[in-house]
């Protein structure tokens, strides 16, 4: 299944330096809880093993069932957005290629796992969230800040794991059903349960929109086109587990997506090569993965996972002459936990990975190998809670890479904790930088960064404020260069070429916090971003500096009312255009008119604001949405 490919070496990456930043204050924030809820969270992206909130030194953002039900948004990106602080540029409305940005990191530095196998394009070098619903998904941990000491390339602004549907317990089922404005529909069903040694989990959903033309007339690049640009989103997946003895599983993942979109872009063909816009841009994007995994639990010290999987990203775009990429991933990989006492534990993992692409424009289809070796600690003290990483990554084509991280956190009083965690991380160069025709250099670096972080947090009981802050450097960043006299053959890159040319200085300060009082929980987000190249001064394009969000929920008997806000400060698009700051409501009602039935009402951007999400491009307006949603036990 695996094989390896010789490969270029190249110097080890440099120990890091620590910086520490600061922090200070706090907002408010929620989410509907019981009273007597327990503040302890198990996370699992911070260390590859499963931590209570209070040891973990990172910043992890967990969005579990409950939220994820509650939830107004109709995406994954609409979601990661407004439940974790994310920032997103999209071309267009729902259904459109989106960029994920944490903490101003672009969509290549995010690093995206879907039951722990590694999703995306590796051309690219990025995921595309509006490939992925919601229907299927159990619980999404967002890790903010370094990882890529845990799971090496690309985990430089952080990493999103989704956990997908699981079957416990007795056979049940989940289903529902909307239609909304601008031709809008979804639907799914699931069934899942567990008996003797087996658990399932099926489900199947399609969501669909017509949506409106992406590109708004007299746009600047001619790129306008009066059609609709809908799109049509499938999915199927099976999660199967077999456990033949207590404390060891065999599991199984398959899963199929397929992602259809219409698109306004423009053609350049011959005789003349002038821009031609009038043909229906269509693009498909066809995900599979097929995964297998045991999880043994050998004693109560010794544990040990192992993976296997192959996924497969295949995309079709265009107009009259149609693109075809396709990434071919293969993945192994073993994990040995050790807990020799209680609040110590140790972690040796080994990963292997395979990537492989196919595209019509690369003579032979590039592909590299790279396994990675990593050593975690997290231990438990009195007051004090310790962990630290070390990765080393050896890349058939770019070389080794080694990476670290330490953080520590402790109780300074009652209810209060203070964190504080340095680290490193790189960026593998994608398909495109290393061998794009007349723009790729094989010998493009991987990019590095150096991040730290300070955190305070306050929790009593249902209500919590915390305050973090934090400072990342990236160096030796992909670029475009336009001096062809810069690149390696000034005559095969007339036009320019990829190269390790730039630097970012990256900071900011997030504050959360939530409450609940009696049957009304609120909840508010506040992200300060300060994004700059590091060479000009000059802000980064796409990111703001302010992102606000905010939700509240009012339960009353069988009936719950809902509003969610965001508000999004100023950016600037590619060559300074500003994009004016932008803010919306979305309202919601849902009635339980009888057990495991519930209808739901929603409007989204409520005031009919006008976004303009890129430049030139426009995003829905205000959209109404009914629906049923039902549960139950199968008989």
């Amino acid at each position: 299944m695996f094989e390896v490919i010789p490969g270029l070496r190249a110097r080890p990456s440099v120990r890091a330096c620590a910086l520490l930043c600061l922090s200070l204050g706090a907002i408010s924030s929620a989410r509907a809880q019981p009273a007597d809820a327990k503040p302890a969270q198990t996370v699992t992206v911070a260390a590859r093993i499963p931590l209570s909130a209070a040891a973990t030194a990172a910043d992890v953002v967990v969005i579990d069932g409950a939220r994820l039900r509650a939830s107004l948004a109709t995406s994954l990106a609409d979601l990661l957005r407004s439940e974790a602080g994310l920032q997103l540029s999209r071309n267009g409305g729902p259904g459109q290629s989106t960029a994920l940005f944490v903490r101003g990191v672009g969509a290549s530095g995010t690093l995206v796992l879907i039951d722990g196998v590694r999703v995306g394009s590796a051309t690219l070098g990025s995921a595309e969230p509006s490939a992925l619903g919601l229907a299927e998904i159990e619980r999404i941990e967002v890790l903010r800040g370094p990882a890529s000491s845990l799971y090496g390339a690309d985990a430089v602004g952080g990493v999103v794991l989704i956990t997908t549907l699981r079957g416990r317990g007795p056979a049940q089922w989940n289903a529902q059903a909307a239609v909304g404005g601008y031709g809008s529909s979804e639907a799914s069903v699931a069934v899942s349960g567990a008996g003797g040694a087996l658990d399932y989990a099926l489900s199947a959903s399609r969501e669909a929109s017509d949506g409106l033309t992406a590109v708004r007339a007299g746009d600047a690049f001619g790129n306008y086109n009066p059609d609709k640009d809908g799109y049509t989103r499938r999915t199927l997946q099976a999660r199967l587990g077999w456990t033949p003895l207590h404390g060891h599983r065999l599991g199984l993942l398959l899963r199929e997506g397929q992602h259809d979109a219409r698109y306004d872009s423009a053609e350049y063909l011959p005789p003349d090569y002038s821009a031609d816009a009038s043909p229906d841009f269509k693009s498909r994007l066809t995900t599979r993965v097929l995964g297998a995994d045991y999880q043994g639990r050998w004693s109560p010290q010794w544990a040990l996972t192992a993976k296997l999987a192959r996924g497969v990203d295949d995309s079709r775009s265009g107009g009259n002459v149609v693109d075809r990429i396709e990434t071919v991933r293969q993945q192994a990989g073993l994990q040995v936990e050790w807990t020799p006492l209680a609040g110590q534990q140790l972690v040796l993992a080994w990963d292997r990975l395979l990537e492989l692409a196919r595209a019509d424009f690369f003579a032979a289809p590039p592909q590299r190998s790279n396994t990675g070796w990593a050593l975690a600690y997290a231990g438990e003290f009195a007051l004090l809670a310790v962990q630290a990483d070390l990765r080393r990554d050896s890349n058939s084509v770019y070389g080794s890479q080694t990476t670290g991280r330490l953080g520590l956190s402790a109780a300074v009083a009652a209810g209060w904790r203070l964190r504080a965690l340095v680290g490193e991380t790189f960026r593998a160069p994608s398909f495109n930088d290393l061998y794009y025709p007349g723009y790729g250099v094989a010998g493009i670096q991987p990019e590095r960064g150096r991040s730290a972080e300070v955190g305070l947090a306050w929790q009593d009981g249902v209500h919590k404020v915390s305050a973090t802050a934090w400072r990342n450097h990236v160096a030796d960043m992909i670029a475009y260069e336009s001096d062809a006299n810069l690149c390696p053959n000034a005559v095969d890159y007339s036009n320019g070429c990829a190269r390790n040319v730039g630097r970012a200085r990256l900071s900011g300060l997030s504050l959360v916090g939530q409450t609940r009082w009696q049957a009304v929980g609120l909840h508010a987000g506040y992200d300060y971003l300060e994004a700059h190249d590091g060479v000009t001064g000059a802000w980064l394009p796409r990111r703001a500096r302010h992102q606000l969000s905010g939700r509240a929920d009012w339960q009353v008997g069988d009936w719950t009312l809902g509003t969610a806000s965001l508000f999004t400060s100023q950016r600037r698009d590619s060559g300074g255009v500003p994009l004016r700051g932008r803010g919306t409501v979305d309202l919601s009602v849902a009635w339980r008119f009888q057990p495991g039935w519930q209808l739901q009402a929603k409007l989204l951007n409520a005031g009919g604001v006008d976004i303009e999400p890129l430049r030139d491009y426009q995003a829905l307006g205000r959209q109404l949405w009914l629906g049923l949603r039902s549960s139950g036990q199968l008989l």
